[in-house]
C-alpha cells in the first residue's frame, strides 16, 4: 500500500524514479546534491516507491524525538551525533563487515548550505569497507530521483573525486547556489 502511495505522490508531483534495487549486495550511496530539507522527503518517497527497503541513512540525532524518531527508524534512518565523527566511520565500516546485505546512503556535503567541498566520511567508509559508491541523485531541474551509476574507488582521492565531479556536473539541487563543489574538504591546519 505504501509503495502505491509513494508512486502516486511521485506521479502527481511530476517526478521520475531512476534505477531500481542495487545490483551489488553492499554499497555506500551518495545522495547529492543536498541543498534542501525536501531532499529527505523525495529520497524517502523514492525508496518506498522503488522497493529499496534495505537502504539505511543517517539523520541528526536531534530529530529522533517521539513520534518522529519512530517514523524515521521505520524508513531505515539511524541517529547521527556529529560531535563523534570518527566513531561514525568505524561504526559504518563495522556494519558493512558484519552484514551480507547493507546499503548506507549519505549526503556527502553534510549540510544543506554551500561548503567548500564534500566531507571525506563517505570515501573513508567505502574504502574501509571495500564497497563501491553508488551515485544517487536528486535532480530538481529534471525532476529525477534515484540511482544512476556506480564507482569502484581506486584509493586515488583526486582521480575518484574528478570522476564524481564529472558525473554530478549536470545535476541540479533545489537551490543550485547552495551546492558544494565536488571535492574533498581540506582539513584546517591548527
Amino acid at each position: 500500500m505504501l509503495k502505491g502511495i509513494a508512486r502516486l505522490i511521485m506521479k502527481i508531483a511530476g517526478w521520475t524514479a531512476i534505477g531500481g534495487v542495487p545490483e551489488v549486495p553492499r554499497a555506500v550511496i551518495l545522495a547529492a546534491p543536498h541543498t534542501s530539507n525536501w531532499d529527505a522527503f523525495w529520497a524517502i518517497v523514492y525508496l518506498v516507491a522503488s522497493g529499496n527497503n534495505d537502504i539505511r541513512f543517517f539523520a541528526k540525532h536531534s530529530l529522533f524525538w517521539f513520534p518522529l524518531g519512530n517514523v524515521l527508524r521505520k524508513f531505515g534512518c539511524m541517529p547521527l551525533d556529529r560531535s563523534r565523527a570518527t566513531s561514525v566511520v568505524k561504526q559504518a565500516v563495522d556494519s558493512f563487515k558484519s552484514q551480507e546485505l547493507f546499503y548506507l546512503a549519505l549526503a556527502p556535503e553534510g549540510t544543506r548550505s554551500r561548503a567548500n567541498g564534500w566531507k571525506s566520511g563517505f570515501y573513508r567508509i567505502a574504502l574501509g569497507a571495500g564497497v563501491p559508491v553508488l551515485m544517487g541523485t536528486i535532480d530538481y531541474r529534471r525532476k529525477r530521483v534515484g540511482l544512476e551509476g556506480h564507482l569502484d574507488l581506486t584509493g586515488d582521492v583526486d582521480a575518484d573525486m574528478k570522476a564524481l565531479a564529472a558525473f554530478y556536473a549536470g545535476i541540479e539541487g533545489r537551490w543550485p547556489e547552495k551546492a558544494s563543489p565536488v571535492q574533498i574538504l581540506k582539513k584546517k591546519k591548527r
